[in-house]
């Protein structure tokens, strides 16, 4: 049964990873260059402690690979005494060792085979996270940089207003509380532009802090891509690349193989000894071999028992990791397909509300509006650049999250 459930493991698996292979990668642009990347990683606190762990587990399993029993040196001397007064000296030496059965061998080795194999799904998943908060600081500064830039923009356009003011002011055609308003309206866009400058030094602070040694590389803010492709090809990338689906089968396989172990150890490994004695002073020589087996009880039966159990339950954590990752994955697709559409007509609204803060601006200058239009207008155009730049960032973030579950950035396949 168990054979039946290995095989049918290998060929979904085989089936995962063809395809997986029919994905492929789409172009990415403001990205951090993955020659830049890759070493901010490495160094990262939490991939170097997944690192070092797969010192210990190769360690492991060099240790299940060999026998754990070693030889053991005894050695006794005495003297016997006869009742007509005679007294020789006497003495035993012997060396003795267990021997483990072929099938724990295998069992162990197993064992070892599976320690490691975790031990590089907890690297790769130490990559992934990663990966994943360098990805979202990143694109934090970069958004942050960008509304810096909206708001310097939005700080010249409210200025223009101030002077369009004062010029009809002087004109005699606008009052000196409108010019006082449009004042106004510019302290608070400077103190917006301030702000946005604040937030900018902030996120660069969380991000160099976070991974230090990254560099300010200038870059503008992407807009993701539109997601085409088949949801069942995403699905099947990103299960075979997951650290975590991989953690949870290795943990099966660990889980298997001391099952196998414990049903090994249902017979105890027999010890085996050779030893040399002297007797009477020397007159008798003795050489000899022993052997000893414990007798076994109801307890080995009972842990091999309690193994098998721990086997179905490490079997159906797989399914539980399996099936959460299949609902993420599905609601990320929607996501991701979702805000691309909303980010588009955020855009749309972004470019409408432009024009018109435009051609009331143009309208005012021309003595044909009022001052309340003009400001109403600005304040409607700032607000609509802003809400466009939140949804490109909610946008990215998914659309980047999905490329890095799928392990399409910064060469996480290969780990």
């Amino acid at each position: 049964m168990m054979n039946r459930w290995r095989l049918s493991f290998v060929v979904s698996l085989i089936t995962l990873v063809g395809s997986a292979s029919a994905l492929q990668a789409p172009t990415v642009t403001g990205l951090l260059p993955t020659e830049l990347a890759r070493p901010l990683l490495e160094q990262d606190p939490r991939v170097a402690a997944a690192r070092a762990g797969l010192t210990v587990a190769r360690e492991e399993s060099n240790i299940l690979d060999k026998s754990p029993y070693e030889w053991t040196a005894k050695a006794t001397g005495q003297r016997r005494s006869l009742d007509t007064g005679s007294q020789y000296r006497e003495w035993n030496i012997g060396v003795e060792r267990a021997i483990r059965l072929p099938g724990k061998g295998a069992a162990d080795r197993d064992l070892g085979k599976a320690t490691l194999e975790e031990a590089e799904a907890r690297y790769g998943e130490a990559m992934h996270e990663s990966a994943k908060e360098l990805l979202s600081l990143w694109i934090d500064w970069l958004a942050a940089e960008r509304g810096h830039e909206l708001a310097a923009a939005n700080f010249q356009a409210v200025q223009e207003n101030v002077l369009a003011v004062d010029k009809r002011s002087r004109g005699g055609d606008a009052s000196r509380l409108d010019l006082n308003l449009a004042s106004a309206e510019l302290a608070e866009q400077k103190r917006a532009s301030n702000d946005a400058q604040t937030q900018a030094t902030a996120a660069w602070a969380r991000l160099s802090v976070r991974f230090p040694g990254i560099k300010p590389l200038r870059l503008a803010l992407p807009s993701p891509l539109l997601i085409a492709e088949d949801a069942r090809e995403w699905r099947d990338r990103i299960l075979a690349e997951s650290d975590v689906l991989k953690l949870a089968q290795t943990q099966l396989r660990m889980a298997q193989a001391q099952a196998d172990r414990a049903h090994a150890n249902r017979f105890a490994d027999p010890t085996l000894g050779l030893f040399s004695a002297s007797e009477v002073g020397g007159r008798e020589r003795l050489t000899g071999l022993s052997i000893s087996i414990p007798l076994v009880g109801g307890l080995r039966d009972a842990r091999s028992a309690k193994a098998m159990a721990a086997v179905e339950v490490a079997r159906q954590a797989v399914e539980v990791v399996q099936r959460d990752l299949e609902t993420d994955i599905a609601t990320a697709l929607v996501t991701v397909r979702g805000l691309h559409e909303s980010l588009q007509m955020a855009y749309e609204g972004a470019r409408a509300m432009k024009e018109n803060a435009r051609l009331v601006q143009r309208a005012y200058a021309l003595g044909e509006g009022d001052l309340q239009s003009l400001l109403l207008a600005r304040r409607q155009a700032t607000a609509s650049e802003n809400s466009a730049l939140q949804a490109q960032v909610s946008a990215l973030k998914a659309f980047y999250g999905l490329l890095t579950d799928a392990h399409f950035i910064w060469d996480l396949e290969h780990d």
